[in-house]
């Protein structure tokens, strides 16, 4: 699509591709500092980054506290990388560095969770927003910064076309709704979610030694490992990675989510009956996330 873009990638469901001309100066990823390797702290005084009743954007079905979940200790875990200390997310400074930019989330109900997320940090360093939902785009603009954060809704990110006597026919080689990506300064996707309903996701208590699933769980996993294997599509990611010629950046935050088995909204939703365990509450770990990838753009 004739993009210039260094690619940051997420093993757990996105790929962050930015502009070169935006990822000259990423002092941590160029430091040697391994973001992904470390445990989660609990700090009882720890407070969220937002209040989930003051921004306007969050979707219901991650607002966990409004539809009663009654513990609270999923709020007050941080993570700690082993080998070096994680910034604190400044939402001016991302604002600031933006500025006149354009970002595009595309994916399916993960990236919304995920932009979900991003939009409400920022919202709370600057409430002056105008937003526009919409299928399949939706956007928040920050008035005072000129920058805009897109979503854009596509489960496969390929095509999807009709087929005589087939039915809808995913077209592996046409990408023809990526028209409406061009001239974003960056774009975050994710596609994991819908061809592979087995991944790293915590959908049964099994992989963590409970006999539930994931309701009721209020604290991660113990220790710095996962109970399970390390995911195959993360050997065969990285065997891709090895054959790109221009510059690729991992943001892997498969490990430090998998830990946390707590921090989904089970039964605390709206919009999902039965328990979800494949979504995250917000405020919570997608927040994780976007420190990570502040991180790795500073």
């Amino acid at each position: 699509m004739g993009y210039n873009y260094q690619i940051l990638l997420n093993i757990f469901v996105f790929i962050v591709s930015a502009k070169s001309e935006l990822m000259k100066n990423t002092s941590y990823l160029s430091s040697g500092c391994n973001l992904f390797s470390g445990d989660w702290v609990f700090n009882p005084s720890s407070k969220p980054l937002y209040d989930s009743s003051s921004c306007p954007f969050l979707d219901s079905e991650f607002d966990c506290l409004m539809f009663g979940r009654p513990d609270k200790n999923y709020l007050g875990y941080s993570w700690k990388p082993t080998s070096c200390n994680l910034p604190s997310f400044d939402g001016v400074d991302f604002l600031k560095r933006w500025k006149g930019k354009k970002i595009m989330f595309v994916g399916d109900s993960l990236s919304l969770n995920h932009w979900n997320s991003l939009v409400c940090m920022l919202h709370a360093a600057d409430p002056n927003t105008v937003i526009r939902r919409k299928s399949p785009i939706s956007s928040v603009t920050f008035q005072n910064y000129g920058l805009t954060i897109s979503l854009y809704t596509s489960h496969y990110l390929v095509d999807v076309v009709p087929v005589a006597g087939k039915g809808n026919v995913l077209k592996l080689e046409s990408i023809e709704q990526g028209n409406a990506w061009k001239g974003m300064d960056m774009l975050i996707f994710n596609t994991w979610h819908w061809w592979v309903h087995s991944g790293p996701k915590a959908q049964g208590g099994q992989e963590w030694g409970s006999k539930t699933n994931c309701l009721g769980e209020q604290d991660p996993i113990k220790g710095s490992k996962y109970p399970q294997k390390r995911p195959a599509a993360n050997d065969v990611v990285s065997k891709v990675l090895s054959t790109l010629k221009k510059p690729v950046y991992l943001l892997d935050v498969t490990y430090l989510s998998q830990l946390r088995k707590d921090a989904h909204p089970s039964k605390y939703s709206r919009d999902h009956s039965g328990n979800d365990c494949s979504h995250w509450c917000l405020p919570g770990l997608l927040d994780t996330w976007n420190q990570l990838l502040y991180a790795a753009l500073i």
